[in-house]
């Protein structure tokens, strides 16, 4: 479970409690007064009277922390005690409207992220007129017009709730300027959360099952991935209208309207800006699976979150449906995924903080990227992979955590050559043809898996040692064609 503190109850420490506090997980609060303290404890959070830096009135752990005084130099002090007793954690800090620029350059050096309400501001006011943002959405909305037909919105191979999510607001953007659009996929959505989340939302998605289908479209707009033909079953040679992701790209993207940035959690939340800033309202479908796609993709907004995660959260929150979200967090593990973890655990193979297993032939993809995420939380283990194999694929999952490794480029170094492979520093997953591995003639199912394990595990491991460094953030307004 989750355990979100938030230190200090200013004018925007409440805004923080007002949204946190109907999310899943626990809730803390320390403020220096009582009567705050109680009517907070009233809401259901977690609230004691005390001295916001006085570390003694934390609970014993917390992922995130918001210090949310009014007083940029006492959220100075109170970040100092966070860092010092929550090393791991999110540190988010508000600089006040007041602060002096070297205690907000110290808070930029203690926190994660520091709200400063001044920059906000004036970019928000400059952004709206003059900005790289009003340029986009003016480039996004052109393009968007310009389709002749229905717009095709692609998600990626066996689509996430992240895919899932961008896909239903680039149709509700491309309906609001008399354009139709249908979010489309290949391959299977078989993970439990996934399924709950399409059935218990009734969203329709049309499944598609070779480039032909896309014969009857006037467009294309690609979400959560960036190039046709790369992990989705279109032809390579398909033209795009619309690119939007957040996975940083190593090659040049082609498309009439680009949007990769890979400084924000999730394509969910570059998708949530564009409806805010075009003041289109989410339908309570779209807004709820907005959010999901945002928490999921940030784990719950402890991995590589930025700011913009947590405005478009509190955006969608107004919106979403926060009774039917619960419920999609919730649903039953398949046997397949128990099977799956099992065969994890047994086969695994550690070299110092890094772990790699795999599990032989499954019949649900998913549950190889589920048991990454599980085995992440093994006492000593900062990197994990797991990997699988069904329908002549090798399929990679990986995670990482408290690590300066960048993942997706490991393993592009150590899978690229020989299949597809990328992502996040934090995660990332990669594609293999069984043939290349010289593994489709094995006589049995043990000796193709002792193959796979030999060609995997020594790859990724060979590439650890020379691991690339995580990658500096690229800049909002920045082109993909630059990087």
């Amino acid at each position: 479970m989750v355990t979100r503190l938030v230190l200090g109850c200013g004018s925007v420490g409440r805004a923080v409690v007002r949204t946190v506090r109907q999310w899943p997980g626990e809730l803390h609060a320390v403020v220096p007064d009582s009567s705050r303290a109680e009517s907070l404890r009233e809401g259901t959070v977690r609230a004691v009277v005390g001295d916001p830096a006085d570390a003694s009135n934390y609970p014993e752990t917390a992922e995130t922390v918001f210090v949310g005084g009014d007083d940029a130099a006492a959220n100075l002090e109170t970040a100092r005690a966070v860092r010092e007793r929550f090393p791991d954690a999110l540190v988010v800090a508000y600089g006040g409207g007041d602060a002096a620029d070297g205690t907000l350059r110290e808070l930029a050096a203690t926190a994660d992220r520091v709200v400063d309400r001044r920059a906000v501001l004036s970019r928000a006011a400059l952004d709206a007129v003059t900005g790289p943002s009003s340029d986009r959405m003016t480039r996004l909305l052109e393009t968007l017009r310009d389709v002749e037909g229905t717009l095709a919105v692609v998600m990626h191979d066996n689509p996430d709730p992240d895919a899932i999510a961008s896909a239903l607001g680039v149709a509700r953007i491309a309906e609001s300027v008399g354009v139709s659009a249908e979010p489309c996929y290949f391959g299977d959505i078989s993970h439990q959360e996934n399924r709950a989340l399409v059935n218990l939302l009734d969203i329709r998605l049309r499944e598609l099952d070779s480039p032909a289908d896309l014969e009857g479209y006037g467009g294309v707009a690609l979400v959560d991935h960036s190039r046709p033909g790369v992990n989705d079953g279109l032809d390579p040679e398909t033209e795009v209208d619309v690119v939007v992701d957040h996975h940083p790209p190593r090659d040049p993207v082609d498309g009439a309207f680009v949007d990769l940035r890979d400084d924000v959690g999730a394509t969910s939340t570059l998708v949530a800006g564009y409806l805010d800033r075009l003041g289109i309202e989410p339908t309570r479908t779209v807004a709820t699976a907005l959010l999901y796609g945002i928490r999921v993709d940030t784990n719950d907004f402890t991995r590589e979150t930025s700011e913009t995660d947590y405005e478009a959260a509190a955006f969608l929150v107004a919106y979403a449906d926060l009774d039917t979200l619960r419920r999609v967090e919730s649903p039953s593990m398949s046997a397949e995924v128990l099977e799956t973890l099992g065969h994890a655990v047994r086969n695994r193979v550690v070299r110092d903080d890094a772990l790699a297993t795999g599990v032989g032939e499954v019949r649900d993809r998913d549950a190889i990227a589920q048991a990454a995420d599980y085995l992440l939380n093994m006492e000593g283990v900062a990197v994990a992979l797991v990997y699988g194999f069904m329908d002549g694929t090798v399929y990679v999952s990986g995670r990482a955590r408290g690590t300066d490794v960048d993942l997706g480029e490991t393993l592009r170094d150590a899978l690229g050559a020989i299949g597809s492979a990328g992502g996040h520093a934090d995660m990332a997953g990669a594609q293999v043809p069984l043939g290349i591995l010289g593994a489709v003639d094995a006589d049995s199912a043990e000796r193709l898996s002792t193959v796979v394990d030999e060609v995997i595990q020594d790859r990724f491991f060979d590439s650890l040692r020379y691991a690339t460094p995580r990658r500096r953030t690229v800049e909002p307004d920045a082109s993909p064609l630059e990087e």
